[in-house]
């Protein structure tokens, strides 16, 4: 009875049924999918058109495998739809329950797929259409560089400075023969607190310092690296000895006098004899003679200060073949010169008077003279002496008559008064 009812149903035209939910979900969720495409498409041809040909022609290969297994999953997917509508429709005497069942089980395998699919997608995505970084343009570079560069140098610094390095200095001295190296270093007021770097920037300072040594005529202050400081010193030459008795005191090129006398065994053999000790004049003569030939100033034993009644400043210069040369100490550098065009002439020890004009004499005229001048100043003397005695006796006689003057009004006054006693 059964399979003729079946056969008498097949052969009467049913009505259309009205779709399960199921279905309409099955549907709707084909058409999602369908724009979900679209848009991928759509985004894809965008990013090809930015990125202006940067992708090779396997990459356009690759995106058509894409959609060709875009389009196979899409198949598949309706395929699947397929053979559940067919069965849906053959098992529309099945139970509620069982559709139920099936339903839920379907939409359960459904979503799966999805996730698999944005799982997919979006794996895709990330491995072959990441956008390219920008790249930095080369100015903003430059801007950083300035900055960073000396922002590390300044960090170095500081970190330089607070270490026991930055003040640890090694300081040696070169070039002294009179002075002492540790005058040198005191001179130069050079502090174990100071850092090593104000030595290197400030150095013209502490070059200037260690000139107050009035040996020092010049300083340099080199740096070597790491911790290494050396004074090179170039002292003033001796260029005479200020002559006080059996004491010897240098006298500097730069015109100063030494405080300090000299043991006479350090004496070179020959040298200058300065027989005055005035120092304005010593620094003049020492000036003066640097504008003299060598020849000369090498000829000079001996200068004395023999002031005239015309010549306050008249020097007398002795030299080393026994001529003498009077001299104005003023009129030195210019006078001075014309000795080297009369000592041809000369044949004997002679005396060059350049103190009014430039004339010249033997050294025993010299003596003659001396020895004439001697006698009128002792016969001068004789005469002051023997007028001093005159007066002085003539102030004794003077005074012993002031003294019995004195003596008879004594005894007149005294007698008197012994007749006024009497009287009375």
């Amino acid at each position: 009875m059964s399979k003729k009812r079946k056969k008498k149903e097949k052969e009467i035209p049913q009505e259309p049924k009205e779709l399960s939910e199921w279905q309409k979900r099955n549907q709707e969720y084909l058409k999602k999918k369908a724009e979900e495409e679209a848009a991928l498409a759509e985004e894809k041809e965008k990013e090809r058109k930015a990125r202006m040909g940067e992708k090779s022609d396997t990459d356009e290969e690759n995106g058509d495998h894409e959609s060709e297994s875009n389009s196979t999953e899409s198949e598949s997917d309706t395929n699947e739809s397929k053979p559940d509508k067919e069965s849906s429709e053959d098992d529309v005497e099945v139970t509620e329950d069982t559709k139920e069942e099936k339903e839920s089980n379907e939409e359960k395998t459904l979503d799966k797929k999805k996730d698999k699919n944005k799982k997919k997608k979006a794996e895709k995505k990330s491995s072959k259409d990441k956008p390219q970084k920008p790249k930095i343009p080369g100015v903003h570079i430059w801007r950083a560089l300035t900055m960073l560069v000396p922002s590390f140098f300044i960090l170095l610094i500081s970190v330089y400075l607070l270490s026991p390095y930055a003040t640890k200095k090694d300081i040696h001295v070169e070039g002294t023969n009179h002075t002492t190296a540790e005058e040198v270093r005191q001179a130069a007021d050079i502090q174990d607190s100071d850092y090593m770097l104000s030595l290197i920037v400030e150095k013209a300072k502490y070059e200037e310092r260690i000139k107050s040594n009035y040996w020092v005529e010049s300083a340099q202050l080199v740096y070597q690296f790491p911790t290494k400081f050396t004074i090179k010193v170039k002292e003033f030459d001796i260029v005479a000895y200020y002559v006080s008795g059996e004491s010897h005191y240098p006298i500097l090129s730069n015109g100063k006098l030494e405080n300090t006398s000299v043991s006479l065994v350090t004496l070179p053999e020959t040298y200058l004899s300065v027989m005055f000790n005035d120092s304005e004049k010593i620094k003049t003569f020492i000036t003066g003679l640097s504008s003299i030939s060598p020849e000369i100033k090498s000829a000079i034993q001996k200068v004395e200060l023999v002031s005239s009644n015309v010549t306050s400043d008249l020097l007398r210069l002795t030299m080393t073949d026994s001529d003498e040369i009077l001299v104005p100490l003023s009129e030195m550098d210019k006078k001075l010169s014309y000795y080297s065009k009369i000592k041809p002439k000369l044949t004997e020890p002679t005396v060059v008077d350049m103190e009014a004009g430039i004339y010249s004499y033997t050294v025993a005229d010299k003596l003659i003279i001396e020895a004439e001048e001697k006698a009128k100043k002792e016969a001068v003397e004789a005469e002051t002496k023997q007028k001093e005695e005159e007066k002085k006796n003539l102030e004794e006689q003077k005074n012993k008559l002031e003294e019995e003057k004195k003596k008879l009004e004594e005894q007149i006054n005294q007698n008197q008064t012994s007749q006024r006693s009497q009287r009375r």
